[in-house]
């Protein structure tokens, strides 16, 4: 084995490391976006607390933090996680996901609108398809 290769080789096996660990944080990413939305779907409905938790943790990465919470007629769920292998490091995944409640929808007033303006969007996203 010559000089050039004791030297490129860990550093290609550290590149290598470094994408795998890249890929795994997206995937705690999407995992979270999952399980937010699902959250805030399950409470939108009007769910027990506790079941929106468990509908949380049940997609969100292993040891995520959850958060749900109300705003007036809106539902916010927060899932927090550490990416997996090299969970030391100070680094963490975070997505929110808002929903109206659907006790809400259909009344005059802000729900109403509200739950107008998401139909047009998905009808825009809809034809861009």
């Amino acid at each position: 084995m010559t000089a050039e290769a004791a030297v490129v080789l860990p550093v290609l096996v550290m590149f290598a490391m470094a994408l795998v660990w890249g890929l795994l944080v997206v995937a705690a990413q999407i995992q979270c976006v999952d399980a937010a939305r699902s959250g805030a779907r399950a409470a939108a409905r009007q769910d027990p607390a506790e079941a929106v938790v468990q509908v949380v943790r049940d997609t969100a990465p292993r040891g995520a933090k959850v958060t749900v919470g109300r705003e007036g007629d809106q539902v916010h769920v927060v899932v927090v996680a550490k990416p997996p292998v090299l969970s030391g490091l100070p680094f963490e995944v975070r997505e929110e996901a808002v929903a109206l409640a659907e006790e809400t929808v259909g009344e005059g007033g802000r729900g109403r609108e509200a739950a107008d303006q998401g139909g047009a969007v998905r009808d825009a996203g809809a034809g861009a398809a």
